[in-house]
């Protein structure tokens, strides 16, 4: 298979560390055309920078994961701004709110939440979002921002993910649409529109049936793509095209 484009994936990951610039060059091999490398702080975002630029087929979204929005520094919407007008940076991300973990207080996550709301309005760049647990509070303050971008795994009812579609938000779906009890993720990827759904992997995490357990990387992407293309009534390389031009369309690419 070929046109694999990566929405969301985390090569920084000290998971890459023994074989990080092999595993990169080799995916183009594997039909990759694409990958998407998120930030979740300063360090990693800067980490995404770097790899964008020493592989072309790698972009960074650079932003504050909700994990890690307590850490924030005075003046950190500043620095977050200058690698957002980096070249090769094609989104906010990955930003939202986790009520599942609650690693930094909910009234940090939303304020720190919404400070990159308005830098990615004000920028005119996409968002990537994260949102676990906290479904009522995510669209209400995507509603309130109205950007343009996609919510990245997405975990919520089909029913939701209609109303976040309404808002021109694209759908990102990954490996959990293969496991054995994927009944909201398949649903999802039944109804979300053909324009609207973007394919992923959220690597080092969420690897697809049937290598759960195993490090996930973008090579994977066909096994969630069978999934989806199943569920849709449609081919494998159908569902990874047009996730293709989804995601160029989003980012701005010419891929």
């Amino acid at each position: 298979m070929n046109n694999i484009f990566d929405s969301h994936a985390h090569y920084d990951s000290e998971a890459f560390d023994a074989d990080r610039k092999e595993l990169l060059s080799a995916l183009p091999t594997q039909g990759v055309c694409g990958i998407v490398n998120c930030g979740s702080d300063m360090a990693s975002s800067l980490k995404s920078l770097e790899l964008a630029d020493e592989f072309d087929y790698v972009y960074a979204a650079c932003g504050v994961h909700p994990h890690e929005a307590e850490g924030c520094k005075q003046g950190y919407i500043s620095v977050l701004e200058k690698l957002c007008k980096e070249k090769k940076c094609v989104a906010v991300g990955e930003i939202g709110l986790d009520y599942h973990y609650d690693f930094s207080p909910r009234d940090i996550q939303q304020r720190v939440f919404e400070e990159q709301l308005a830098l990615a309005k004000e920028l005119d760049m996409p968002v990537i979002i994260h949102d676990r647990e906290a479904h009522e509070d995510t669209f209400n303050l995507l509603k309130k921002y109205r950007p343009k971008g996609v919510v990245h795994c997405f975990s919520g009812s089909a029913e939701t993910a209609k109303e976040i579609v309404k808002l021109g938000m694209y759908i990102g779906l990954g490996g959990a649409v293969t496991f054995k009890n994927a009944r909201k993720p398949r649903e999802v990827a039944e109804v979300v529109p053909a324009d609207r759904l973007l394919i992923e992997t959220d690597c080092p995490y969420m690897t697809p049936v049937p290598f759960r357990g195993k490090r996930c990387d973008s090579s994977f992407i066909p096994y969630t793509a069978e999934v989806i293309a199943e569920v849709r009534g449609v081919t494998p390389q159908e569902i990874l095209d047009l996730t293709r031009a989804n995601a160029n369309k989003l980012f701005g690419l010419e891929l």
